[in-house]
């Protein structure tokens, strides 16, 4: 049977759950499995598998099904998960829904189609055979500086009064435009719930209508951004300043690497710090990319976590 009442939106601290990998590079399933738990114990309100943080573009598909396997078995349906079915095309994102529809989701995040040059049809198209397919929402994620395409306010909010898609994950890092579709939304009677990327102005995007944030080092530090967002649900904005203004200082952490770019220099860095603070057994990093090997750049690390008083007491 199915049913006639629509899931509740999903809002809060919905972190983009790192993969944590072996020596040799398989997946590390204690170490997953006690990150997924200190996310749970912080109160985040949902996961986000299988993402950019999760380094889903290095996995072939039996590897994102362990991964989901895992992360939905430890979760137990104590909070939603939600599911990166992210390809270049549209073929193979229904083939990842299809994979995917043994696990017990929250939800799917595709971003629009890449590699092949597309427009705003193209796009328009693509999200909208997704949602077709899929047997429960669809998140459009806007991440342009991977997929080379800007998705525009007016036709999120398009496909969202058209109920193509739930909501949006932005990572466009552009706020200008974040502000412009929270406005849209608001004037079309908010058919999609907006969710930030950005780590460090999550108290902007709150201000501007944001429901929650998806932020990567909420996988290092999950109870800031938790507190965070109860305070601005509160009105207390002193105390989101206040929060923001420390998580700005620990995403410092993504700056300290040499010579790397990209997830290399910041899914690296989380890695690097959750390793110190004795929540994964490596920093390894999916092939190509190679792990923060430098002495001197995890010391610097290290010391940053101490001075935003999460190193202290982590491995007693």
């Amino acid at each position: 049977m199915t049913s006639t009442s629509a899931p509740a939106p999903l809002t809060g601290v919905i972190p983009p759950l790192l993969t944590p990998l072996t020596a040799d590079g398989q997946l590390d399933r204690p170490s997953l499995e006690r990150l997924v738990t200190r996310l749970l114990e912080a109160g985040v309100d949902g996961i986000f598998a299988l993402g950019s943080s999760g380094e889903i573009a290095f996995f072939d598909d039996a590897q994102r099904a362990e991964v989901l396997e895992a992360v939905t078995g430890t979760v137990a349906g104590q909070v939603p998960v939600i599911a990166g079915v992210i390809d270049t095309q549209t073929r193979r994102v229904i083939q990842h829904l299809r994979a995917a529809e043994r696990f017990d989701l929250g939800g799917y995040v595709a971003t629009a189609p890449f590699y092949a040059v597309t427009g705003p049809e193209e796009i328009d198209a693509h999200f909208r055979a997704v949602a077709a397919a899929a047997d429960a929402p669809v998140w459009a994620y806007d991440i342009p500086v991977c997929v080379h395409a800007k998705l525009s306010p007016q036709h999120l909010v398009a496909l969202g009064a058209d109920g193509v898609i739930t909501g949006v994950k932005d990572s466009s890092g552009d706020d200008v435009s974040f502000r412009r579709l929270a406005g849209m939304n608001r004037a079309s009677g908010s058919p999609l719930t907006l969710l930030t990327g950005h780590e460090v102005v999550v108290d902007g995007a709150y201000l501007a209508g944001a429901a929650g944030s998806v932020p990567g080092l909420g996988n290092v530090d999950p109870g800031g951004y938790v507190r965070m967002h109860r305070a601005a649900r509160a009105g207390d904005w002193e105390q989101v300043r206040t929060e923001q203004e420390r998580l700005a200082a620990l995403f410092e952490i993504v700056f300290q690497p040499v010579g790397k770019t990209g997830p290399a220099a910041g899914v690296g860095a989380f890695k690097t710090a959750l390793r110190e603070l004795g929540v994964l057994s490596t920093n390894v990093m999916a092939t190509p990319m190679s792990p923060i090997d430098d002495a001197e750049v995890v010391a610097r690390i290290r010391t940053i976590l101490e001075q935003t008083g999460l190193l202290e007491g982590a491995r007693a």
